[in-house]
C-alpha cells in the first residue's frame, strides 16, 4: 500500500505528464504558424502579377459578366459521374458512371436511348465515334471495349473488347476514325488500338505513373 506521501508523488509526477501535452501541442501550432508565414513571404517574393491582372491582358470575362444557366439536367446514374462526350451531331451524348453504367442520351429531350451496364463499376472513361454509331469506354476492369448504337439490335449483346491494358482504362477516344481507339491507362501507357482486329497499332511511353487524360491537337492529322 503507497503511503501518502507517495501517493502525492505520483499525483504530482502525473499532473506534470498531463500538463506536457499541451505545451507539445503548443509549440507545434507556433511552428506550423511560422512555417506558414514563411511560405506566404517565399509566394510575395515570386508573385509578379495578380489572378485579375493575368485575366484583364487576356481579355478574359469575369465571371459576373457570364450568363450561365442550367439548360437541361440529365437523370439516370446512381453515383459519381466520371466522364462524358458529345457525339458529332451536336445532339446526343454518352457518361459514364462509378454505377459501372454507360449512359447514351438524348440530350433535347433528356431521353436515355441507351442503357449498357458493364461488369465492372467505376466507368472512368467514354467516347462517341465520329459517326455517332458507336461508343467506347474503359474502368477497372482493364479493358477498352466498343459498342455499336443501333436501335434494332440489342447493343449490349453486340459489344467488342478491343484491347485490354495491364492496369486500370482511364479515359479513350476516337482520332478521327471509327477504327482506331485511343487509350489511356494506369499502367502509364497510351495505346492506339484497332478496333476490327483489336490490335496494338501503336504504344506510347514517357509517363511514370497512371495516365488520367488524353486530348488531340486539331487538324486532320
Amino acid at each position: 500500500m503507497a503511503s501518502g506521501g507517495e501517493q502525492r508523488a505520483s499525483d504530482g509526477g502525473a499532473a506534470s505528464v498531463d500538463g506536457a501535452a499541451p505545451d507539445t501541442v503548443q509549440s507545434l501550432q507556433h511552428e506550423i504558424e511560422v512555417i506558414k508565414a514563411k511560405i506566404a513571404q517565399e509566394r510575395e517574393k515570386i508573385k509578379d502579377k495578380t489572378l485579375h491582372q493575368v485575366a484583364d491582358l487576356a481579355n478574359i470575362l469575369s465571371i459576373d459578366q457570364l450568363n450561365i444557366k442550367i439548360r437541361k439536367s440529365l437523370k439516370g446514374h446512381n453515383a459519381k459521374v466520371l466522364c462524358l462526350d458529345w457525339c458529332s451531331d451536336k445532339r446526343h451524348l454518352v457518361s459514364s458512371s462509378q454505377d459501372g453504367k454507360l449512359i447514351v442520351w438524348d440530350a433535347f429531350t433528356t431521353n436515355k436511348e441507351h442503357a449498357l451496364t458493364l461488369p465492372t463499376t467505376w466507368v472512368m472513361g467514354c467516347a462517341y465515334s465520329p459517326s455517332g454509331t458507336a461508343v467506347a469506354c474503359g474502368g477497372l476492369d482493364n479493358k477498352l471495349t466498343v459498342f455499336p448504337l443501333t436501335m434494332e439490335d440489342d447493343s449490349q449483346s453486340r459489344k467488342k473488347v478491343v484491347g485490354t491494358h495491364t492496369s486500370y482504362t482511364s479515359c479513350c477516344l476516337f482520332p478521327g476514325s471509327d477504327n482506331q481507339v485511343l487509350a489511356g491507362s494506369g499502367d502509364a501507357t497510351t495505346t492506339l488500338w484497332d478496333v476490327e482486329s483489336g490490335t496494338v497499332l501503336q504504344t506510347f511511353h514517357g509517363h511514370i505513373s497512371d495516365v488520367m487524360s488524353i486530348d488531340l491537337a486539331p487538324g486532320p492529322n
